[in-house]
């Protein structure tokens, strides 16, 4: 039973605006320094050490030492799932006027609204419309906390070349719904939304960005996508080089 003490301790460290930019650059699944992150949330290294320490002390990250440096990265998808769904929340929210220097990426922001990763799964207006596609042909079943695959729609995606066996082998959720905090409606997430995304970038159909969640639709992508999830709304991120 979580208690309310701790429920707290949380939600304060997501609170502060430091802590809550670190953790927001570490939602596409990336290791960082503290050096990187302190320069993504704007503060001085011997502060964002400070905090780092807490939000692993918290279970919120995780850390791995690679020779001198030290890496940070989110403890699992369940914190990238409460970002994600805060990030959900607070989208609808009035918000509070900002600096422009210390304004945080929302869903106005046309290349993270298109596509973006999302932990370690696709999320965006990319990512709704794949899940739409394949509930509409009944590949897919989404419920209000959980998802399966069909029989079809296991021939389906591995005819995409999704690698379903290696999707299914680990002890994670294989498939649920993820409340996209820019479209306001789920794409696929769990072990077959990881899978997804592997094999748009194995087949390079998606490209990641520089410094960025957003991933870029290749020219190839446009195609491969078009043709298996009927995506061909111009992509406000423009292709890759």
């Amino acid at each position: 039973m979580v208690t309310i003490s701790a429920f707290a301790r949380t939600a304060a460290l997501v609170g502060d605006p430091a802590r809550a930019g670190m953790l927001a650059v570490l939602m596409d699944g990336r290791a960082l320094t503290a050096s990187e992150l302190a320069r993504a949330a704007g503060v001085t290294p011997q502060t964002a050490s400070g905090h780092l320490a807490q939000l692993a002390e918290a279970g919120l990250l995780t850390v791995a030492r690679q020779g001198r440096h030290r890496y940070h990265r989110l403890a699992s998808p369940a914190v990238a799932r409460m970002l994600e769904g805060v990030m959900a929340v607070a989208a609808g929210a009035t918000p509070a006027p900002a600096r422009p220097s210390t304004r945080s990426p929302g869903p106005r922001d046309a290349a993270l609204r298109e596509a973006r990763t999302c932990y370690d799964h696709l999320a965006g207006r990319l990512a709704v419309a794949m899940a739409d596609s394949l509930v509409a042909r009944g590949a897919v079943e989404l419920g209000e906390d959980g998802g399966a695959l069909t029989p079809a729609g296991e021939d389906f995606l591995r005819g995409l070349g999704v690698d379903l066996a290696a999707a299914s082998s680990g002890r994670r959720v294989f498939c649920r719904p993820c409340l996209d905090w820019s479209e306001r409606r789920p794409h696929i997430a769990g072990a077959l939304g990881a899978a997804l995304l592997a094999t748009c970038l194995d087949r390079d159909w998606l490209r990641r960005s520089e410094g960025s969640r957003a991933v870029a639709v290749t020219p190839a992508g446009r195609l491969a996508l078009g043709r298996a999830f009927g995506y061909g709304r111009p992509c406000a991120c423009g292709d890759a080089a």
